[in-house]
């Protein structure tokens, strides 16, 4: 008899435990870039489910690239393979919001009440905005900035403490670190991928993508030819090879190259695989128009994607706590990424000193006030009107069509891809 009690007892209490454990909520998320966020998401999902013992964060496999991940999301939506969050890059939200991909998070946004108070103020709010839409949280921002070697900088007859503000001080500098030989070359401009590159240089004349009604393509025009000029410059005076992504970033950090012009939000990586190879610096990126020209932020913001109610709560609790101070405070240093949370810049439990100890990371953000959104096309042809653009990139950098006809081509396609209104 003692024995029967002793077995409903366990019985009772096993049921307990199960009951227990069944309530626990599992959020399967995805991102992009690993090498950029791996570290970044185990880290910060780790310190989550700490504080949130009821909630579980496991990762679907993760896309190489924001292109590679938004396909992904489109793909899987509606099957039982798509993942509760995603990360999206920020000039893809608006293509997953004309297919009513996202939840909306205004219905959140205004439970929690003051979200200032967390250090998400409306501008950081508007970054994962759609038509006035709260789609996401930003995650991850960051805007392109100069990377160079001093070594090669004092070689060539520069001044590494006073490094070049304009794009004609860039190519002339980098013409004479390709001239130093022994397999240098003087700048990796990293135009493949999608258009951010590009927009740094068109943004940086004052430039635009579209019209305002969206309904023709503007960067036709005279600061669209500059900017494609002066990718055919770095090309014919400034050497820039042909570099696929990779083998830029592996000349650069070998030491063989002497300007790197990417996202800051890979500074860390760059720390990283540089080492003491030599003397790494970092400036802002130059700006055609210093007077009117801007920046593209990159980077990409926290999306829920799933419709179960329960799981909602939870992945909110997830989407804001990566997107907050801990978060911020994560991201900045374990990237490059500038900080996209109030509270995480100010407070000294979280960044306030660390650019005091860390001036390499200063560029991207003395660049902040330059920064506006990275532009998102309309339509289901997103995809493909940024690979236009890139591939005339190509065509510059291989030096098999002029910066006019590259121009020309480029428009008459993209205008072909828009929605016809």
């Amino acid at each position: 008899m003692a024995f029967l009690k002793n077995a409903i007892a366990a019985a009772a209490l096993a049921t307990a435990f199960c009951g227990s454990a069944s309530a626990e909520t599992t959020l399967t998320v995805h991102y992009p870039m690993p090498g950029f966020f791996k570290d970044v998401m185990e880290k910060i999902s780790t310190k989550f489910m700490a504080e949130n013992p009821d909630v579980k964060i496991e990762f679907a496999s993760p896309s190489a690239t924001y292109e590679e991940g938004v396909q992904t999301i489109m793909r899987q939506v509606g099957t039982s393979e798509a993942p509760d969050l995603t990360f999206i890059g920020l000039n893809r939200l608006r293509m997953v919001t004309e297919r009513d991909i996202p939840v909306d998070l205004a219905p959140f946004v205004a439970a929690d009440g003051d979200m200032a108070a967390q250090g998400f103020s409306d501008t950081i709010l508007k970054l994962a905005q759609v038509q006035g839409k709260q789609v996401g949280l930003a995650f991850a921002t960051s805007n392109p900035i100069m990377y160079y070697n001093a070594d090669l900088v004092r070689a060539a007859g520069g001044n590494p403490d006073v490094p070049p503000t304009t794009w004609d001080e860039v190519i002339a500098l980098g013409g004479k670190i390709k001239a130093l030989g022994d397999g240098n070359e003087g700048i990796d401009f990293r135009w493949q991928g999608d258009d951010w590159m590009f927009s740094a240089l068109l943004f940086g004349a004052g430039g635009s993508m579209l019209t305002p009604d969206e309904t023709k393509v503007a960067f036709g025009g005279p600061a669209g030819l500059q900017a494609m000029t002066v990718l055919d410059r770095m090309v014919k005076e400034g050497g820039l090879p042909v570099f696929t992504k990779q083998a830029g970033e592996q000349a650069f950090v070998a030491g063989k190259v002497g300007f790197a012009f990417q996202t800051t939000g890979a500074l860390r990586n760059t720390i990283n695989n540089v080492g003491e190879k030599f003397d790494l610096r970092t400036a802002p990126i130059p700006r055609l128009d210093t007077a009117n020209g801007k920046l593209p932020t990159g980077g990409n913001a926290v999306v829920i994607l799933t419709r179960d109610a329960e799981k909602q709560k939870a992945a909110w609790r997830f989407a804001k706590f990566a997107a907050g101070p801990y978060g911020a405070s994560v991201v900045v240093p374990g990237t490059g990424y500038v900080p996209n949370n109030e509270l995480a810049a100010k407070s000294p439990e979280y960044l306030a000193d660390f650019y005091d100890k860390n001036p390499l990371f200063k560029a991207g953000l003395s660049q902040m006030p330059l920064m506006q959104p990275w532009f998102a096309f309309p339509g289901n042809n997103g995809v493909r009107v940024t690979q236009t653009i890139v591939d005339n990139l190509s065509r510059v950098v291989e030096q098999t069509a002029t910066p006019e006809a590259a121009l020309a081509d480029a428009v008459a396609e993209v205008e072909r891809l828009l929605p016809r209104r």
